[in-house]
This record gives structure tokens, C-alpha cells and sequence, in this order.
């Protein structure tokens, strides 16, 4: 595999990309704080515990297939 089609596989569609980053991310603030409500939590633990399962998977996590989101378990 050649450093070109490296480059247009990870930066081809950046915007899309990022695009797609932000409304998933958009859709996780509900889902946090209700799987919190009824986990017996406060709401804040879901959404600090969401953005860092984000963080983590941003940088462990490659598999396009990967889930890392509550309602996908």
C-alpha cells in the first residue's frame, strides 16, 4: 500500500467526516443523560463518562464496524 492511497483513504472525505462526528456526537447528549437516569446516576457522570469513552476510541479504536456507543450494545 503506497503513501498516496494512505493519504486518500484518511483524509479523503474530511469534511463528510467530521460532519458525521458531530451529529453522532449531537444524538450521544440524550442518550447519555437517559441511560444515566435510569442507571440511578447523576446526569453529568453519563455525559463525562461519553466524552471519555470518545476520546478513548478516537484513539484505540480504527474498526469501521466498531461499536462504542450505549444504544448500539
Amino acid at each position: 500500500m503506497s503513501l498516496l492511497s494512505i493519504k486518500e483513504q484518511w483524509f479523503g472525505n474530511v469534511k463528510g467526516d467530521v460532519l458525521a462526528g458531530i451529529v453522532v456526537a449531537l444524538a450521544l447528549i440524550p442518550e447519555a443523560i437517559a441511560f444515566s437516569i435510569i442507571a440511578g446516576v447523576d446526569p453529568m457522570v453519563g455525559l463525562y463518562a461519553s466524552f471519555c469513552i470518545a476520546i478513548v476510541i478516537a484513539f484505540v479504536g480504527g474498526r469501521p464496524g466498531m461499536i462504542s456507543g450505549a444504544t448500539g450494545a
